[in-house]
């Protein structure tokens, strides 16, 4: 089996932890640039809203073939289920749009220890349009957001 199609396997016998900061990453299926189109990563944007409930934003990026998202899981929350409502939401709004799997399975989530810098990751999340070269100014870039701002 090839370590693209095992990636879904990474989170196996991981739990969340109540309250715990994640910087997640959700790749669309065979990195096809889906949200390209401004109106289909508005539908990420409004899904990492619709969860506040389960998490609170601190900033996200939706680039044409993935999201990068920060976010502090709540209470008694569980990051796999967390995630899946946001990949759904888009999923369901575009199914009259496109045709076939929107994201690939799984996801990665990397969980912020105390030491690094919250803010530091938030600006190099949302500079990823500015290092891919999608554009020359991040004003410029319309799917992004941070509470700091």
């Amino acid at each position: 089996m090839s370590t693209k199609a095992q990636g879904y396997r990474l989170r196996l016998g991981r739990h969340s932890e109540s309250n715990r900061i994640y910087l997640i990453t959700a790749v669309c299926h065979q990195r096809q640039k889906i949200f390209s189109d401004f109106w289909a990563g508005r539908h990420c944007v409004r899904a990492l809203m619709e969860v506040k409930d389960s998490a609170a934003t601190l900033c996200y990026v939706v680039m044409p073939d993935h999201i990068h998202w920060l976010a502090q899981l709540g209470e008694s929350v569980d990051l796999s289920q967390t995630v899946q409502k946001v990949k759904s939401l888009p999923t369901m709004a575009l199914r009259d749009e496109w045709q076939g799997p929107v994201w690939q399975r799984g996801f990665h989530d990397h969980a912020l220890r105390k030491e690094e810098d919250l803010q530091a990751t938030a600006r190099y999340i949302v500079a990823n349009p500015l290092r891919a070269d999608l554009v020359s100014s991040l004003r410029d870039y319309p799917l992004w957001d941070a509470v700091w701002l």
